[in-house]
């Protein structure tokens, strides 16, 4: 993979930025994609693209605006409150994200040359989204390849990690505390460590407090 090329989905959060490095370090060449579909803060967008300029790597933002208008959930709605009701999916699921990201990931990695897509999903961490399973990755993976005659390759490196766990990937490639003050990863828009409240806020919080006492521990 060192002489390949790699286009990461990208959009300024904990996992993707943490993707970024992976792919940074794993990579010759790597781009960022960030999508545009009405999510409640324009600030993801900022926040990836600065990012981005600061890393050196190209960032490409395209409009999804469609997903908005097909897919009404906490995310693209002020007006729908965040929840997550025991055996059901959290009003944060954006029906047909994932799908409609690496696909669209896919076209323009293929007319940029490259044949690698990273993406920050995870299975162990996840809330219920069924586009973050591992089966869902590898069935997009072949689609993709037959759809388009061109062998991708879909990287998820966070998938069988915890939220502990990624911290810790991010220290171990010297991305720790750049993570944690850059990223934005709170459903509230507030950066680095977030407003502390929101599901997001909490599951980042929780998994960095237990990466740190384990790191003091020497585990």
């Amino acid at each position: 993979m060192k002489n390949e090329k790699a286009v990461v989905v990208f959009s300024g959060g904990q996992d993707s930025t943490t993707c970024l490095f992976w792919a940074l370090k794993n990579f010759k060449e790597v781009e960022t994609v960030t999508f545009q579909y009405g999510q409640r803060h324009s600030k993801e967008i900022e926040v990836a693209k600065e990012i981005a300029d600061e890393l050196g790597v190209k960032h490409t933002v395209l409009d999804m605006s469609l997903l908005n208008q097909l897919a009404p959930n906490a995310l693209t709605r002020e007006e729908i409150d965040i929840e997550h009701e025991d055996g059901e999916l959290p009003t944060t699921f954006v029906d047909g994200r994932n799908l409609l990201f690496l696909s669209f990931a896919a076209v323009l990695a293929k007319n940029a040359g490259a044949r690698h897509l990273v993406t920050g999903v995870c299975e162990t961490d996840f809330s219920g989204y069924p586009d973050c399973r591992d089966v869902f990755i590898k069935s997009l993976n072949v689609t993709l390849n037959l759809s388009m005659d061109y062998q991708f390759v879909i990287h998820t490196p966070l998938m069988w990690i915890n939220k502990a766990e990624t911290w810790g990937l991010a220290d171990e490639l010297g991305a720790l505390e750049f993570v944690r003050e850059r990223t934005l990863t709170c459903y509230n828009g507030v950066i680095a460590d977030g407003c502390g409240e929101c599901p997001a806020c909490l599951l980042r919080k929780r998994g960095l407090d237990d990466y740190l006492q384990l790191k003091e521990e020497g585990r």
